[in-house]
């Protein structure tokens, strides 16, 4: 398969793709080496915790949407690094069971002025559950290779 260029990417794209289990394992097992709070850490959180349930760490759920990004979308375009992501929320707890997928939208791109060999995609990534409910948003900011002449 021949990988995407900035040319090949139309403003207005609309793609979903992946599918993440959140184990109650998977929740656990991050939680206690990156954000270790209760509600994260414990499968019955102690009376009084911030959330009365298991729930992924924002955290957690934002890896879980980097790999299927990578593995569905990054992986079929030339990319040059990310600077970075805006506007990053958590609209939804994730509980253990739900299912994850992405939905990117391309909302805008440009060549970069000062870097003719490549363009700059402009994107809002959601990340839905299984009920196609958005459980975390960002905007994200790629650098694509722009075809060769």
């Amino acid at each position: 398969m021949d990988k995407l260029y900035f040319d090949d990417i139309a403003e207005h794209t609309v793609a979903e793709f992946g599918s993440f289990e959140m184990t109650q394992d998977e929740i656990i097992r991050f939680a206690k080496a990156y954000d270790p709070q209760s509600f994260h850490t414990e499968p019955l959180p102690p009376p009084g915790s911030a959330f009365p349930k298991l729930i992924a760490s924002g955290w957690n759920t934002a890896a879980a949407t980097m790999r299927m990004l990578v593995e569905n979308w990054i992986v079929k375009c030339h990319v040059f690094p990310s600077p970075g992501i805006d506007e990053l929320r958590y609209v939804r707890p994730v509980f253990p069971g739900d299912i994850l997928r992405v939905r990117l939208s391309v909302i805008a791109k440009r060549k970069s002025a000062s870097k003719p060999d490549r363009g700059i995609v402009n994107c809002r990534v959601e990340t839905l559950n299984q009920n196609g409910e958005v459980v975390l948003a960002f905007k994200s900011i790629e650098f694509l290779k722009v075809k060769p002449a």
